[in-house]
Formats: structure tokens, sequence, C-alpha cells
């Protein structure tokens, strides 16, 4: 199957998982209506639409497109800061027509064209020697990483944690594709080790407490460790079929908290055990798979970046999700892509297959 079948197929097939454990997340939920499946039907429509149309575009439109979604997305980012939607303590939403809009997701996409065009005009070569000049680091990493901190840093006051870090990984992942060289790279990332304790004391209480509670979430089972004990339960409950759709106890009796949102996952284990789950995560692969292969064959420089920086945010996410309902990472509030409710982080997505798509059905994979 060609690249370009691939992402429609497997993109299709994951949205299709997505609505079923969204439907019955939603069926008995003290929380929310089921409104949101439909909800989460009527994105799904709209984006297979959004897919289809942004195919066919020119590539130079997102050329065109970089530094000005790049602009409105930091603008964006400081205006919910002062006039957004707060909720569970974090300002993250805008509140337009009655429907939310979240900023923090549109900067993902942002940051990634952004950084492909910019790094697709360069050729970085530091290795950090008398040899190198202070204009070349400069321009190949200082900058850079200054105009992603622009967005990292009103993303971490909001404060959204999960979404400060996943951009902060676009940046790593494309300034290492960059061709900076490996000693300037590892000098980069031993840099920012050295600072995370730093980092340590500017988190909220909460923050502070979920990182806590990751090696041993009996420390606190009815407070900070209650959503991953849930979890974990709910997963390991699965077993290899799983307990059917709508029957899973922790879902239905209403234990697992945010199950509609971050831990859809922990419902998919539930209901459809181990089979159902490495189902999912083996058409996640094959999307990841399929973009690897239209970067591998991209010529246009700025088209590889930009499909490398969409694989990239595509198996963060992934990983980091899954990894945080089985309870081998820290709670950091990443959603699932195309799975978890959410308008915002949903269309997102889908204009990025749309974008993967793009470059996928060009028989040469040129420009």
């Amino acid at each position: 199957m060609s690249p370009y079948r691939t992402i429609w197929t497997f993109t299709l097939i994951v949205i299709a998982i997505g609505l079923v454990a969204l439907y019955s997340a939603s069926y008995e939920n003290v929380r929310v209506s089921q409104k949101i499946f439909y909800d989460q039907l009527a994105c799904a429509c709209m984006g297979v639409i959004a897919m289809y149309f942004i195919s066919r575009l020119h590539h130079r439109f997102f050329f065109n497109l970089a530094y000005p979604l790049y602009g409105v997305s930091v603008v964006l980012l400081l205006a919910v800061l002062f006039a957004g939607r707060s909720a569970l303590g974090a300002t993250r939403w805008f509140n337009i027509g009655g429907i939310s809009f979240q900023p923090s997701e549109l900067s993902k996409l942002a940051v990634i064209l952004m950084l492909s065009r910019y790094y697709s005009a360069r050729n970085p070569r530091l290795s950090f020697d008398f040899r190198s000049t202070f204009r070349a680091f400069k321009l190949d990493m200082l900058y850079p990483f200054l105009l992603m901190l622009l967005s990292f840093l009103p993303i971490f006051k909001q404060p959204d944690l999960g979404s400060a870090l996943l951009v902060f990984g676009i940046f790593v992942v494309m300034l290492f594709m960059s061709g900076v060289g490996l000693k300037p790279f590892l000098t980069f990332l031993g840099v920012c080790l050295a600072a995370v304790p730093v980092g340590w004391h500017f988190l909220k209480d909460y923050q502070r407490d979920r990182l806590l509670v990751f090696m041993n979430p009996n420390a606190d089972p009815l407070g900070a460790g209650y959503t991953i004990i849930q979890s974990r339960i709910a997963v390991g409950s699965g077993q290899l079929a799983g307990k059917g759709w709508l029957a899973g106890t922790q879902n239905q009796l209403n234990f697992l908290p945010e199950r509609h949102t971050d831990f859809i996952f922990s419902v998919i284990g539930e209901e459809w055990g181990f089979l159902g789950s490495f189902f999912l995560v083996g058409c996640y692969f094959a999307l990841i798979y399929a973009g690897l292969e239209i970067a591998r064959r991209t010529k246009d420089r700025f088209g590889h970046f930009m499909v490398i920086g969409i694989v990239s945010i595509l198996t963060l996410e992934v990983v980091i999700n899954i990894s945080m309902t089985i309870g081998l990472s820290p709670v950091v509030g990443i959603t699932l892509p195309l799975v978890s409710w959410g308008r915002t982080s949903f269309m997102v997505f889908m204009v990025m297959m749309g974008i993967l798509l793009n470059f996928g059905r060009r028989k040469s994979f040129g420009v």
C-alpha cells in the first residue's frame, strides 16, 4: 500500500476506534453528556473534508503560511492569558460562539511550520571548536530556540506542562534533523537537563504532586495518584480480549475521571483488552511509518522538515499518552491523537494528516 493510501486508511480507522471508545466513555458519564460523542462525530466529518482539500493545495501555500501562522499563534497564546476561560486551575481556552478553542494546540503546528521554513533556508554545521563562529551559533541554534520560547513560555504559564514539553520536543527533533552536529546537539541537551531543577520551582503544586506520585501512586491514592491507579486497574482488568463494549466496570461505574480526554486509552484497554490496544498501537505505527517514508522521499527541504515535524508530534503524543495511562510516565495532560475528545486538538491533527497526504500523493515526492 502506498504511503498516501496508508495515511487515508489508518487515519479513518483510528478515528473510528476513537468514536467507539468515546461513545462508551460518555455513555453513563456523570461529568459529561453524550453530546461530546456527536460533537466528535461532526468534527470527524469536517476533518475528513479538510484533509482532502489540504491534500490538494500547492506546497508553497504552507511555506508562505509558516511565519504569519506562527505570529498569530503567539498573539493568541498571549491573549488567552488575559482574556481566556479558566477551568481546573488553568487558563487555556477562548470561548467563541459557545465553542472552546485552545491556542496551544494550534501552536504545535505553527512551531513545526516556522522551524521548517527557518531550517530549510540554512545548512547548519556547528562543531563548537575554534573554527565555529558566534554568528553561526546564533543563526543555527540560538535564534530558533528563542523563537520556540515565544510559544513555550506562554503555554507553560497557562499552565499546560504537557503542551509546553511537546513544543520543546518539536524543537529538539528539528534541531537534530537540521544537521547542527552531534556534539553541539548533545551539549544543548546537557544544558537543558542541568536546568531541570530550576524549572521545578516554577511548577504549580498540583504539577509537582503528579510528578512525585509517578513512582508510587499509592502515596496519595485519593489525591494526585487516584487517576493513575484507576487507569492501571482498568487497563489491567481488560486482560487479553477485554470485557466488551460498554461493559468496562471502571469506565461505566465512573471510577475513572477524564476518561473521555487524557485517559481514553484506559477505556480501550478495559473494553477491548490487549488485542484491541495492540491493534490501535499498530494503526499509529502504520501512520508513523508512512510519514517517515514520505519524509525520506520528499526532495524539498521545507517539505522534508515539515513532514518530520508532524511525524514527531504524532509519535510524541501517542507515546506519552499511552505511557502515562499505564503508569510508565508522569501525568502531564497529553491527549491521544484523533481519539481523545477535544475539538482543537482533533482538527489540528486532521490538518497535519492532510499535509502528509499533500506530500504523499506526489509520485516523485518532489515539489
